[in-house]
């Protein structure tokens, strides 16, 4: 007899909690078609807009057809918000300016939709997506939708699904919304060719202010504001406000016709904001007036067009089931310095058209 007993053992336990299992699968949505995701969007239902934006930034080729749809539903209610691009370099406070701005707006009684675009890894394509915990208080604002995106390395990309979402958004009821960039550079060029008007937000103190301009951003922008103008900063606020002026002197006049203004602003004391917002008005006032408002976001549906045409072309040839052998194929050549990147693109290409040239004859 053995002095040693074994104990029979208690079962293995799942793991994953059934019961809680059930809960979160009676708490998902049904799939839904395009008609209703409109009628979801068209009578402010925040989730479905999300989820709908959500589609519009999906790759998966059945999710494109059905946002594609979607997109085309709201069409018919959009072009009645002005939109703000909202730049500056990290650090200068662009959460912290839109929160602050965007809770004025609210409280006036107006529909926000802020559109944040985070920069993404360029190795895992990641993003944080932190708007929401910077902007809590405007967060959760019942005027106010937040929605931050990741810019997946691609900004074309951002360009297009942003433009779709602005208009889910428009047909959602927002009749204002800023499209925040991923800071100081290309990102602005794309961001400007899809708002009314564009608000470059400098710092003063942080050395010589006229380093921070950058002729092709300060061409773009239809305002300068100077943020953190409080404190032992608010001298230096104004001095560079004087610096900025004169420095744009030297620009040739915007084709809007409407001078750039430059104003100095807190947004973490609330200065200065009202008289940003009144900038704002004066100048869409102004262009309605003189027709350019029209002619910029004519401009814009143009550029919507050639942008979707340049995508859909890249997703036909990357998807024709002819092209991917032989797109590693001249890879490979191309590593091996037997064929130039150029002379590759160009066989790539014929190869690519010859069926259609073929059905043509």
């Amino acid at each position: 007899m053995s002095a040693l007993k074994v104990n029979k053992g208690i079962p293995k336990p799942e793991s994953v909690n059934a019961s809680a299992l059930d809960r979160l699968r009676g708490l998902r949505r049904p799939k839904l078609d395009a008609q209703a995701y409109y009628e979801g969007i068209r009578r402010g239902d925040r989730g479905l807009l999300g989820q709908a934006i959500t589609l519009v930034e999906s790759t998966l080729p059945e999710h494109a057809s059905l946002a594609a749809r979607i997109v085309e539903l709201c069409l018919p209610h959009t072009g009645h918000s002005i939109r703000v691009g909202i730049t500056g370099v990290p650090g200068v406070g662009k959460s912290t300016f839109i929160e602050s701005f965007g809770l004025m707006l609210c409280q006036q009684g107006r529909q926000l939709a802020v559109l944040a675009i985070d920069p993404s890894s360029e190795k895992t394509r990641g993003s944080i997506l932190g708007d929401k915990t910077r902007m809590q208080d405007l967060s959760r604002h019942p005027a106010a939708f937040i929605r931050p995106s990741p810019s997946a390395g691609s900004l074309g990309g951002v360009a297009r699904k942003t433009r779709e979402s602005v208009i889910l958004c428009e047909a959602a009821g927002f009749d204002t919304l800023f499209i925040e960039t991923v800071g100081v550079g290309q990102s602005e060029t794309t961001v400007h060719s899809m708002v009314d008007f564009f608000l470059l937000l400098m710092l003063a103190g942080a050395g010589d202010e006229l380093q921070g301009i950058k002729r092709g951003i300060m061409e773009m922008a239809d305002a300068v504001v100077i943020n953190k103008a409080d404190g032992d900063n608010e001298r230096k606020a104004r001095r560079a406000r004087l610096e900025y002026l004169n420095a744009l002197h030297l620009f040739p006049p915007p084709e809007s016709g409407v001078r750039v203004e430059v104003l100095t602003a807190s947004a973490l004391r609330g200065l200065g904001l009202a008289e940003v917002w009144q900038t704002i008005e004066r100048y869409r006032q102004h262009v309605q007036e003189s027709g350019y408002f029209d002619l910029r976001r004519g401009r814009q549906e143009r550029a919507r067009l050639r942008e979707s045409l340049d995508h859909a072309l890249l997703s036909h040839f990357y998807q024709d089931p002819r092209m991917g052998g032989r797109l590693l194929d001249m890879e490979r050549r191309v590593l091996e310095a037997k064929v130039t990147p150029f002379e590759a693109a160009r066989v790539l290409l014929d190869e690519y058209l010859a069926p259609f040239r073929n059905t043509q004859s």
